[in-house]
């Protein structure tokens, strides 16, 4: 820089140094009480600095970091509900699956029950009906017994009144087996 820079700069500093002098005089600025007032308000901003801010940067710092932890125990948490939730559905799929393999096995199985019963039922009918049947011929044949012998007894009755006389028992063996016969064959006929 030159001389003639420097000449100008310090004259403009010197201009502004007066006009600052003059309206610090003109408000009423006193200096000596003006650095007394600057002292004060450093020696309060330090001891403001040291015993308390430092306490309260401490606390919001100890805030901050709850407030991390929480917000990682959320996430944390979220995690887990989602991961149990998870868990629950497949635990459902599970046991509506098994569910549902018991309710085919068991409608399986009262199918099988239900033929089983129907077979037996079935079975039992047809023992019922041959038991049937056989109580009836053993009825048909006992009543035949009785109606041969009261047959032959009427016909030797009746044939003994018709001729007058007593017959001998080789006329009442020959008169029964000609009634049984016949009635043998009626009874064939019958039945057909």
């Amino acid at each position: 820089m030159s001389m003639q820079e420097l000449l100008i700069i310090g004259s403009i500093t010197t201009d502004l140094a007066n006009t600052a002098a003059e309206t610090a005089t003109r408000f009423g600025l006193n200096w000596p009480q003006f650095i007394a007032q600057a002292v004060n308000f450093c020696i309060v901003a330090a001891v403001l600095w040291f015993f308390a801010s430092k306490p309260i940067i401490r606390m919001l710092e100890e805030r901050r970091q709850r407030i991390a932890q929480s917000m990682a125990d959320a996430q944390r948490v979220k995690e887990e509900l989602a991961k149990a939730e998870s868990q629950r559905q497949e635990i459902l799929t599970k046991a509506n699956e098994e569910a549902k393999a018991l309710i085919d096995e068991a409608r399986t199985l009262a199918s099988q029950l239900r033929e089983q019963e129907a077979q037996k039922a079935v079975t039992a009918a047809e023992e019922i009906i041959a038991k049937a049947k056989e109580a009836t011929r053993a009825d048909y044949d006992k009543m035949l017994e009785q109606l041969k012998g009261e047959v032959s007894r009427l016909v030797v009755e009746t044939t003994s009144k018709v001729i007058g006389r007593t017959l001998s028992a080789e006329d009442q063996k020959r008169l029964n087996a000609e009634a049984l016969l016949q009635l043998g064959q009626n009874a064939e006929t019958s039945s057909k």
